[in-house]
């Protein structure tokens, strides 16, 4: 039986190597399967991993119909035996449920790899559509770590350094990434407390340490 499969985490956590990874070992045993992908990190059409791997992809932007090009693509005699849809969280709901089609309808497994949370620690639409949907859902065992080396749970937006919390759901960036706008994958307590490894480094604070805002710490009178 077909499935529809889900691989989830934080930002950082492997997830587009797993899904080249699952690519390859397929392809190896003479598998013939589509790569779908929206906004990588590597521009438009390419699936890529932080490890530097890179494969081109299918751009599945807002109003693609997976089910539709899946049924062109086999009635034109072309052969699919697996989808991987990599940044599922950025799909539209109505899309997660053509991919559920794909699997129903037409017989053919689906992976589907995405960050389950947004900046603001609220799911994206797409990732609760696959939540709902799934025949499978596994979270990925590589862990990422927060800059206090906690296991990191959470996604969070910087700019300059400093996490902010309101903005678009979707801007694209990456972890780590020397520029304005970027992303840091933080545990829950440093994601509440808004301490990103800049902020925290700067104001030398343990992680043990709590934040105290100078407008009511104690005076030393």
């Amino acid at each position: 039986m077909a499935e529809l499969a889900f691989f989830s985490g934080t930002m950082d956590c492997g997830k587009s190597t797993l899904a080249l990874q699952i690519q390859h070992n397929r392809s190896a045993r003479g598998l013939a399967g589509m790569i779908f992908t929206r906004d990588d990190r590597a521009g438009e059409g390419r699936l890529s991993s932080r490890l530097g791997l890179i494969t081109e992809a299918i751009e599945a932007g807002a109003g693609f119909d997976f089910h539709a090009h899946l049924v062109r693509h086999l009635t034109a005699g072309g052969r699919a035996d697996y989808v991987i849809a990599d940044e599922a969280q950025f799909l539209a709901p109505e899309q997660v449920d053509q991919l559920a089609r794909v699997v129903d309808d037409l017989g053919v497994d689906v992976y589907a790899f995405g960050i389950t949370t947004d900046f603001r620690t609220r799911l994206f639409p797409g990732s609760q559509r696959l939540i709902e949907l799934a025949d499978r859902v596994e979270v990925l065992q590589v862990e990422a770590l927060c800059w206090c080396g906690a296991r990191a749970t959470h996604n969070a937006r910087t700019v300059g350094g400093r996490m902010v919390v309101e903005g678009a759901q979707v801007v694209v960036g990456d972890v780590g990434a020397h520029q304005e706008v970027g992303y840091e994958v933080l545990c829950r307590r440093h994601h509440r407390r808004r301490l990103t490894a800049a902020t925290a480094g700067a104001a030398a604070l343990s992680p043990d340490v709590l934040p105290v805002d100078a407008a009511t710490a104690p005076r030393a009178d």
